[in-house]
């Protein structure tokens, strides 16, 4: 990972990101923070993208500003360049080779993230594009992928639900009653199909949700749908955020033990350096046995009030059968007032305790000995 000038914290370069502020007209060799005045001025909210033909074709892509500020705002080192896919985005991590040699090595992250804009999804919905060429979202991946072998592909699509949201509303004001004889609402009907035909892609929401889920079935690809140029910003930063951290928590998988389960939700008991807290591990400890209430807990750290404890007071038993049923008859209290119950440990759970103090073999199985 890199270290961002004047921060503290690791953060992982975006390179090469294809999204590149750049006025209208202007050269690419003109300095960056011209560069980015330029775009502002000439386009506000949206961002040139060089495509992956010539740096001289451009395309304005609503929301890569956005994208842009949000990267730069974390600290993500965000550099352009032209690359095989256009609108996408790819990482790399650069690893230090030592610390006496400043030479750094990047590796390619296998993950690429490509934004479609609104109108060539809907076409590839519907088996077709404005060129006329048919090209499906899996035809699509599979020349994403044959183009960028070895990736990890992820689409991101903005504006799809307010495309909807606006046809249902246009909908609704077609079906408004009007008075009109035979010959006009036959014409009208032809000129409004006319006008469906020109305007766009005869797709519903359900066609979209059908795509997808064949989508990720036949290719293993989501498509993730952002509502605004703010949205796509939010994911772009989290989905960088989870590229950074993918090798920290793969080398956690690895280095942990077989014995151990891991629960990132459970969280542990915070001992200071007087020992408050030691009470509570020493309550948790017992309740790690099977078919252990709090209560039960309760009862015996009261008794015992740490293991040391417990096993000075084994150690004092002069048979082993009393050490197996020296916990069996502690008082356990449930509930408080008229309502309250008791009932003893027992000798089952006491012979448990027991072996687990005692024991010195370590695949003894305590639930069935005998």
């Amino acid at each position: 990972l890199v270290m961002a000038e004047g921060s503290d914290e690791e953060v992982l370069p975006v390179f090469p990101f294809l999204q590149r502020p750049l006025p209208r007209g202007s050269s690419p060799s003109g300095s960056r923070a011209g560069r980015e005045a330029g775009s502002q001025a000439a386009c506000p909210g949206a961002v040139v993208v060089l495509s992956s033909g010539s740096e001289s074709e451009e395309e304005i892509v609503e929301g890569g500003d956005q994208v842009l500020s949000a990267l730069q705002s974390k600290n993500y080192s965000c550099v352009v360049e032209s690359q095989a896919v256009p609108c996408s985005i790819t990482w790399r991590r650069r690893a230090v080779l030592s610390q006496v040699d400043e030479e750094n090595e990047w590796t390619e992250e296998p993950n690429i993230l490509v934004l479609l804009c609104l109108e060539e999804f809907l076409f590839m919905e519907t088996q077709g594009c404005t060129e006329g060429q048919k090209e499906t979202l899996q035809s699509f991946v599979a020349h994403v992928m044959e183009k960028m072998p070895g990736k990890i592909l992820a689409l991101v699509v903005v504006g799809v639900d307010s495309y909807f949201d606006s046809l249902r509303t246009q909908s609704k004001k077609r079906l408004r009653p009007e008075a009109v004889n035979g010959d006009q609402a036959e014409e009208k009907g032809k000129r409004r199909k006319r006008k469906a035909k020109d305007s766009g892609p005869d797709v519903s929401r359900l066609d979209v949700e059908d795509a997808l889920v064949d989508l990720l079935l036949q290719t293993n690809v989501q498509v993730r749908l952002a509502e605004s140029p703010e949205e796509l910003a939010e994911f772009v930063s989290m989905f960088t955020k989870a590229v950074a951290e993918a090798p920290y928590k793969r080398e956690r998988e690895n280095t942990g033990f077989s014995f151990c389960v891991e629960n990132e939700g459970c969280r542990g008991v915070k001992v200071d350096r007087t020992g408050k807290g030691l009470l509570e591990v020493w309550k948790r400890q017992i309740q790690q046995f099977n078919r252990v209430s709090l209560d039960m807990a309760e009862a015996i750290v009261s008794a015992y009030p740490s293991p040391q404890l417990l096993v000075q007071a084994y150690s004092k038993c002069s048979s082993e059968e009393e050490q197996e049923n020296m916990l069996a008859n502690i008082v356990v209290r449930r509930g408080e007032g008229v309502t309250a119950t008791t009932r003893r440990i027992g000798p089952e759970l006491s012979r448990r305790i027991y072996l687990q103090m005692t024991s010195h073999d370590p695949d003894l199985c305590l639930d069935f000995t005998e």
